[in-house]
């Protein structure tokens, strides 16, 4: 079997798929084809694969194909070395993974000269191997015969001390790189060890936001993500120490891996309190303490750093994949629509500052009201709001969530009373989040180049009201707050990442070629930051386009790239109907063909259900369009551009409820889920700091994945359970007949949300026994949900 052979089973083993399904698949790919282009567009050839499954081969495929190089490159090297066996070459061609490669090759790798191997330069593998060969021998006695003075580079061996230390160093190395024994021992503790976590001395006081981890053991396989990246954190900090530890090695009479090493090297380890009437010969002896060195010295440290990097990694990998479901449930929330919006971001001192778009987001009008203190002009920003609304005509008021946003929403909410008669309006509170990071940024200052920052900033909330997916896509990811312990993850796997889930997302939408902003049409498949800027100079330079077909005018639009993106790109009333549908323009003779047979014209048949529901798409496939395209076709001609993302709604705050001091246990509130994260959902319930629902007072019913349940842009019913006013925590509960906590009281015990485990949206501390300690469970909530609650932006 080749190589490539090899790799595309492997894949499709992994993947549950059929091989051709993956050969087929990794062609296009390697072809230039983007995933959101063949997970629509290809499905005959790729058996319906969609962009999640595509997603992860084309991940595995890239590590795949760096293990084979990295298999070529060790064993040609360990060839040239004239060490390369065929059972050697059977067991690196056998590595399953880079790990195992590694460990194979270990003892071939070039590594700088040890004390090993200058005892076998000295000539002392031979005293080794009958220490080893025979415990009854005299470690002493044996040793005493290979003294010998220094001869040119070969080092002397001047006592038997010396020589049986250089003997030891030989046999550690040997025993350190046995891949076979590495590899049990790894999975041993993987499995069987404990994450312990320690406080470091004096560090108590600084480090009080973990102090749920100043004594913590926990199974080390089972730690979950938030809790590792916790400790990782508090140990980055100088807070804590880690350690990965077997459970019981401590009142072992021999550590358990320590036995391993023996079993692994032919020696057998007696307990000096259980050896015979003579005790151990002073060859066991030895062979013990070499066993304990290469445990203690060589093989534990590196161990354990390696499991804790492969702990991390997993951690980081699961907060990456909370991030990217957070921000993929935002992107595609519902948009309010293109409607004229005035948009409000609320401040104190320095004013309110008001901005107004027109349906399709271009910027019309700005200004500055000050109803709030110190000034309080109530009635004159009223008057100013209401003449912006009706010269502008307009429909929806967006309110940013920042300072002073209840106090504002309160002016807002006066104003579409004062106006329902003449002018019908809707306000809504919006996300601030990164908006700061917008206005700031080198491509507002091109949108919007002659207005201040802190205007831009009230334009980008009132555009992402109106379609927060194009307005989104201009503000770096991890600005905008979803995510857990962003900034301690890798940040070029946190980025590739949520490119990926803009990408998928805005193609599943689709983009009006004649509306859409550069930074929106560099994210639609096969174009690039300077093809999305060409087509925007295009477009100013000759108008609306009114065809995909004009696509190709663009400069360094060629035909390929025409393909990956034509049909993600919309024309709405332009020379083609189809230009508005997600029907590719490769497939409009086929379109064009069911609109023949039905005997209709096209634009007539387009919408037409009764008729559309009626074909079989089975009568229209041929050879190059199967039955699934078929079906996404009719599917197109029924509702052409479809927007997947749900309806407009928006959470209604309750009146008087503006901050900390006005909630109480028991009320039951309106609120939009901000954030999921693996341990329950924050909620914004409009007092400008974001309640938890632990995982437990998410539902009646067990709840393994919060996201089941809620995803980020939710409106949900909540009830209050208590309140930590010194702390700005809130517990809430989505099951509304819980009881809340009678304790309202600062610092009240276990009361915070996020120390707990939610009995009854009660999120008492959850302690279990293991090894005779108590360990907090979901302990680190506390730490981590500070933290999210820090991560909502520039709020």
């Amino acid at each position: 079997m080749n190589v490539n052979q090899r790799i595309m089973e492997r894949l499709a083993d992994e993947l549950g798929v059929r091989t051709a399904q993956v050969a087929a698949t990794v062609g296009l790919l390697d072809e230039g084809a983007t995933v959101p282009f063949i997970a629509r567009y290809r499905k005959e050839v790729t058996g319906a694969l969609d962009d999640t499954q595509l997603r992860r081969l084309d991940e595995r495929l890239r590590y795949l194909r760096e293990l084979e190089e990295r298999r070529e490159a060790v064993i040609a090297t360990i060839d040239e070395q004239g060490k390369l066996t065929s059972a050697l070459a059977a067991d690196l061609n056998a590595a399953d993974t880079k790990q195992r490669l590694e460990d194979l090759y270990r003892p071939y790798r070039k590594k700088r000269r040890t004390k090993a191997q200058m005892a076998r330069e000295a000539g002392l593998e031979p005293l080794a191997d009958a220490l080893l060969a025979d415990p009854r021998l005299d470690p002493e006695r044996e040793a005493a015969a290979y003294l010998r003075p220094a001869e040119g580079e070969t080092p002397a061996v001047e006592d038997a001390r010396a020589a049986l230390d250089g003997a030891k160093q030989i046999l550690m190395e040997r025993f350190a790189e046995d891949a076979e024994l590495i590899g049990r021992l790894r999975e041993r503790l993987w499995r069987d060890g404990e994450l312990s976590a320690r406080v470091l001395e004096g560090q108590e006081r600084e480090g009080a936001k973990f102090a749920d981890y100043f004594e913590h053991d926990e199974a080390l396989a089972k730690v979950p993500s938030h809790r590792a990246l916790a400790m990782f954190r508090g140990r980055n900090e100088g807070v804590l120490s880690l350690a990965i530890r077997l459970p019981g090695e401590d009142e072992a009479p021999i550590h358990p891996a320590q036995l391993a090493i023996a079993r692994q090297a032919g020696i057998k380890l007696v307990p000096a309190d259980k050896a015979g009437p003579e005790g151990q010969s002073p060859g066991e002896r030895w062979l013990a303490e070499v066993v304990r060195w290469t445990w203690r010295v060589k093989l534990y440290t590196s161990l354990e750093t390696e499991l804790l990097g492969q702990l991390r990694e997993q951690a980081e990998l699961t907060a990456i994949e909370v991030f990217a479901a957070n921000l993929k449930d935002l992107l595609l929330a519902a948009p309010a629509g293109p409607k004229v919006t005035l948009a409000i971001d609320p401040g104190l001192r320095t004013g309110c500052k008001v901005a107004v778009v027109d349906a399709t987001g271009q910027f019309l009008a700005h200004t500055t009201i000050y109803p709030h203190a110190p000034q309080n002009r109530w009635r004159e920003s009223l008057d100013e709001l209401a003449r912006l609304v009706r010269e502008h005509g307009v429909a929806l008021i967006a309110v940013g969530n920042g300072t002073a946003s209840r106090e504002t929403d309160r002016l807002a909410g006066e104003l579409v009373k004062a106006m329902a008669a003449s002018q019908p309006l809707s306000k809504v509170m919006v996300s601030e989040a990164g908006a700061s990071v917008y206005s700031a940024s080198e491509y507002a200052s091109r949108e919007l180049p002659d207005l201040d920052v802190t205007v831009r900033g009230a334009v980008s909330i009132a555009r992402r009201l109106q379609d927060p997916l194009a307005e989104l896509v201009k503000i770096e990811p991890k600005s905008i707050g979803v995510g857990q312990y962003q900034h301690d993850v890798s940040q070029l796997q946190l980025s590739k990442s949520l490119e990926a889930v803009i990408e998928d997302c805005v193609n599943a939408v689709g983009v009006d070629l004649n509306t859409a902003s550069s930074a929106l049409l560099s994210r639609v498949a096969g174009l690039s930051a300077t093809l999305a800027d060409n087509i925007v100079a295009e477009r100013n330079r000759r108008g609306a386009f009114n065809s995909r077909q004009a696509l190709l005018e663009v400069n360094r639009l060629g035909p390929k790239t025409f393909e990956q993106c034509a049909g993600f790109l919309r024309v709405t009333g332009g020379d083609n109907p189809l230009d508005a549908s997600a029907v590719h323009p490769e497939a409009y003779p086929l379109a064009e063909r069911i609109a023949g047979q039905t005997g209709r014209e096209l634009k007539g048949l387009i919408g037409d259900s009764a008729t559309l529901k009626a074909l079989d798409p089975a009568d229209f496939a041929d050879e190059r369009f199967g039955v699934p395209t078929v079906s996404d076709i009719l599917a197109e001609l029924d509702k052409p551009g479809r927007d997947p993302r749900p309806e407009f709604k928006a959470a209604a705050f309750r009146e008087g409820v503006e901050s900390l001091n006005d909630l109480e246990p028991g009320m039951v509130l309106e609120g939009s889920v901000t954030n999921v994260t693996h341990f329950g959902a924050f909620v914004d319930i409009g007092v400008h700091q974001d309640g938890l629902v632990h995982i437990s007072a998410l539902s009646h019913r067990f709840v393994e994945d919060p996201r089941s349940v809620v995803k980020a842009g939710d409106i949900v019913q909540v009830k209050v359970m208590n309140v930590d006013i010194p702390r700005k925590r809130i517990g809430l509960s989505m099951r509304l007949d819980d009881q809340p906590e009678a304790d309202r009281a600062a610092g009240a015990s276990s009361g915070a949300p996020g120390t707990a485990d939610g009995k009854a949206g009660a999120n008492k501390t959850r302690r279990r026994k293991r090894g005779g300690k108590a360990e907090s469970h979901d302990a680190d909530v506390g730490a981590l949900g500070a933290a999210l609650l820090k991560a909502r932006g520039d709020k």
